[in-house]
């Protein structure tokens, strides 16, 4: 059964009401499409970037939401086992996922699709869902529809992590001016000391630094292989960026990003070979990546989470908070059934 990536459950078709069908691979390019198009849809929701994964790493349980034949919601999602518990977790292999709807859907109707995804888990003999949701800051359209019908219905936060965040709400050129002064003054001490900051295609480089200073640091590796980041870059050659910052023709920092959707731009991963700090590349790279987010017109850029399990890194918040960025929540939610 693990070998699967598909797995058999009940669909729930009943005359009259949202009606739930699992995932199969055929419906891969209506899927993309749907969350081309919705309000809150991402990267990760895609499944051009879910398959990446290797087939036998997840059971894949992913749900599709249907309302007069018509695609209402999307979820994204897999099986894992807690003894002898079933938990649908929306998807493991990603950093954020939940359900994925358009900027038009209802109240009613978002009630409808958290009512019949209880009663899907129910038949399917389904102990707990977990659903990890994208901050607000990724809705073209504000909304807590979702929020309001999952916490009603019987959801708790599980947790409430923070990501830092850049409201790109200023012109480029005043870029620097949203910096501590500290950090204003490391980045042009960088310029100064002759670090040049460009988009690069030389993963390898950077994945040497980030293997290196993630060994050093905390004793543990990327969450992905140096093949999987490459391929990730071939599937979407547009939305992951490599930027490099180099010293002597060295590269010696980098930022990967993400584009996550037309509003947020998501830093991934950052790193920088320690025995070169002194020259401050980081803070050259994050003031172009600001300015290059403005110029693409992203509203966001998202630092990522500096809180685990609800307990914040003092230090990594200070270090995001002085390139002008402000916390978010990253929420949670969980439901025994």
């Amino acid at each position: 059964m693990n070998e699967k990536r598909e797995i058999a459950f009940k669909d729930l078709k009943k005359k009259g009401v949202i009606e739930v069908e699992q995932f199969h691979e055929r419906n891969n390019n209506a899927w993309d499409e749907f969350v081309s198009a919705s309000n809150n849809g991402t990267i990760f929701h895609t499944r051009q970037f879910i398959n990446y994964h290797p087939k036998n790493r997840f059971r894949d349980a992913s749900l599709i939401f249907k309302k007069e034949q018509k695609y209402l919601a999307l979820l994204p999602a897999a099986i894992e086992q807690e003894g002898e518990s079933q938990i649908l977790i929306s998807h493991p292999g990603v950093s954020m996922a939940g359900p994925v709807f358009n900027d038009s859907i209802s109240i009613k109707d978002l009630f409808g699709v958290v009512e019949a995804l209880a009663e899907w888990t129910n038949a399917n003999a389904i102990s707990k869902i977990i659903l990890t949701l994208p901050p607000q800051i990724y809705y073209s359209r504000p909304s807590n529809y979702l929020d309001f019908a999952l916490l009603e219905s019987g959801f708790t936060y599980l947790k409430r992590e923070i990501s830092s965040v850049i409201p790109l709400d200023f012109a480029e050129e005043d870029t620097l001016l949203i910096f501590s002064p500290e950090s204003r003054r490391a980045a042009r001490k960088a310029e100064k000391s002759g670090v040049k900051v460009y988009e690069s295609e030389d993963f390898s480089a950077f994945y040497a630094i980030l293997q290196k200073n993630l060994g050093m640091r905390h004793n543990v590796q990327p969450t992905h292989t140096l093949d999987e980041l490459v391929g990730l870059k071939k599937l979407f050659p547009d939305r992951i960026k490599l930027f490099g910052a180099f010293h002597n023709d060295q590269m010696i920092a980098g930022i990967v990003i993400f584009v996550c959707n037309s509003k947020v731009a998501l830093a991934f991963y950052i790193s920088h070979l320690e025995e070169m700090q002194q020259v401050r590349a980081v803070n050259a790279l994050f003031c172009e990546v600001v300015r290059w987010s403005i110029r693409n017109h992203f509203k966001f850029l998202d630092f990522g989470i500096f809180t685990v399990n609800m307990k914040p890194n003092w230090g990594l918040a200070r270090f995001k908070e002085s390139f002008g960025a402000q916390g978010v929540f990253r929420d949670t939610l969980v439901k025994k059934t």
